[in-house]
């Protein structure tokens, strides 16, 4: 269910690193606890957070989620098409459902975040 090439972390983002870049997301398990998501507020291209750091939030018919920098560094593009169409996060929270590129300001390394298989077992056990 969740791809094994992403890193996760305990707050239910994703992380895919590509090159220098890494793109963000939540889980299938997110958006399937948030329900219908019906709105999606992103941060500023160029915005810089540390890793844990707030840079969002989902607002969904039964309640409102805040996303987390799963890793530190700077945002370089925004999933536009959230705006317009939030639904992609639960048609798509892998793949259409991005939420962000982000340039980190470090090495990606799996330290807080966890694999797909620990993250399935996590997210089973709550």
């Amino acid at each position: 269910m969740y791809p094994a090439d992403f890193l996760y972390s305990k707050d239910h983002e994703w992380l895919r690193v590509e090159g220098d870049e890494a793109v963000l997301g939540i889980t299938h398990f997110a958006q399937e606890e948030l329900g219908e998501v019906v709105y999606v507020e992103l941060p500023e291209v160029g915005q810089s957070f540390d890793a844990g750091e707030e840079i969002g939030t989902i607002e969904s018919v039964k309640a409102v989620a805040e996303v987390y920098a799963a890793v530190a560094g700077e945002i370089v593009a925004v999933n536009e098409a959230l705006v317009e169409a939030p639904e992609k996060l639960n048609d798509d929270p892998h793949g259409d459902g991005w939420l962000v590129r982000v340039r980190p300001s470090g090495a990606v390394e799996q330290g807080e975040l966890m694999s797909a298989e620990q993250y399935q077992e996590f997210a089973e056990t709550g």
